[in-house]
Parts: structure tokens; C-alpha cells; sequence
């Protein structure tokens, strides 16, 4: 089984539309998906899109993720809440953040139990799929079942854990394969940038004969 680094942030509308894909290259070629989680640009590298002047970047994510989603036939709804605390009239973001950090180690979590692709998919169903308030009641802890996961179990091990040390490490290896934005994909020391690239992926695995 050949390996394939995916870097993934759960406030990426892209990270979520590649889901279905990350789906279908496990389930269909002889690899390893390994889940490596970072924190969203507005977390790590703020400047890349939130200044004044670069709004009209972000709004043009806003509405290209959404006619994508209807290309593809994903739900979608911008998130309520959003996992990134922000204005986005003023673009600032605020310091107290309270789910992208627990969201993200529950990320690495997943993975370090061999369900981080199912994890993923689900939550950011939830997340970008137009469910309301999917911060409250069981919705993460059914998200988490539905990709055979207790949530509980999970949220105890993140007490004291590395998660977020993972996470650091993960996004320093984004930069050294010559990455910066999510979904990424390295396979081979080659980097797939974007969740329109997954068909390109597929293509290079069938030229390393890797289909199942």
C-alpha cells in the first residue's frame, strides 16, 4: 500500500467538497490515505486572504464553493456556526476560538484510530451540508458513530494529548513538500493541490498501476 498525505482544515469549504473523492481513491486503489489535518489559513497564515484588500478573494470562495457543491451534488450552506470565529464584514478574527482547535485535534484523532477519512467526511457533512446549530446536541457525537467513532472517547484522549503539537508538524510538512492551501494531496513527492486535482491523482495512480 502506497502512502498519500492529505492535508485537510475543517473551516475549507474545498476540504469538504473533497471528501466523496478521498472516498473514492481509498475504496478504489491500493493506498494509504493519511489524514494530516491543519488549521485553517485564518489561523496560520491570516495575511494570505483576510486583509481589507483581499476580500474579494474570500468572496469569490464564498460563492465559487457553492456552485461547485450544486456541480457536484453536495448539500451546502455556509456553517452555523462558523468553525473560525471571524467578521466578515471587517474581516477580523477573533482570539477566543472555540471550535476549530477541538474540532481539528478531534481530527488527528480519527486518523491515530483508522477512521480519519470517514471522520472527515461526515463532520464536514454536517458542517457544510446546511445543518444548523451542528455544534449542539449529538450531532457531532452521531457524525463521529456514523464513522464508527465514540465522541466521548475521543474528547478524553485529547485531554493532555499531543494533538495540537501533530498538527504544527503537519502543517510544516505542507510547506516542505511546496504546499499552501487545502485539500492537498503528496503522493510520491508530487503535490495535487485542490479539490479539482483528485482526478489528475486518480490519473497518476493508474499509471502507477495501483487500481484495486
Amino acid at each position: 500500500m502506497k502512502p498519500i498525505d492529505v492535508y485537510w482544515s475543517f473551516r475549507s469549504p474545498y476540504s469538504y467538497l473533497a471528501t466523496p473523492g478521498m472516498r473514492h481513491i481509498r475504496d478504489n486503489y491500493a493506498v494509504e490515505l493519511n489524514l494530516r489535518p491543519v488549521m485553517p489559513i485564518a489561523i496560520r497564515a491570516p495575511e494570505m486572504l483576510f486583509k481589507p484588500e483581499n476580500a474579494h478573494r474570500t468572496m469569490y470562495i464564498v460563492t465559487d464553493w457553492q456552485r461547485r457543491a450544486e456541480f457536484l451534488g453536495m448539500p451546502n450552506g455556509w456553517p452555523s456556526p462558523d468553525p473560525i470565529v471571524q467578521d466578515m464584514k471587517t474581516m477580523k478574527i477573533a482570539e477566543e476560538q472555540p471550535y476549530i482547535y477541538r474540532l481539528t485535534s478531534l481530527g488527528v484523532e480519527a486518523q491515530r484510530r483508522g477512521r480519519g477519512v470517514d471522520f472527515v467526511y461526515e463532520v464536514s457533512h454536517l458542517i457544510f451540508g446546511g445543518t444548523k446549530d451542528w455544534d449542539q446536541g449529538d450531532h457531532l457525537a452521531k457524525a463521529a458513530e456514523r464513522a464508527g467513532l465514540d465522541l466521548a472517547d475521543m474528547d478524553a484522549a485529547l485531554e493532555g494529548g499531543d494533538h495540537l503539537a501533530e498538527v504544527d508538524a503537519n502543517q510544516a510538512a505542507l510547506e516542505a513538500a511546496g504546499g499552501w492551501g487545502v485539500p492537498s494531496f503528496v503522493f510520491e513527492g508530487e503535490l495535487f493541490f485542490g479539490q479539482d486535482r483528485i482526478d489528475t491523482l486518480c490519473w497518476r495512480l493508474d499509471q502507477h498501476d495501483l487500481r484495486k
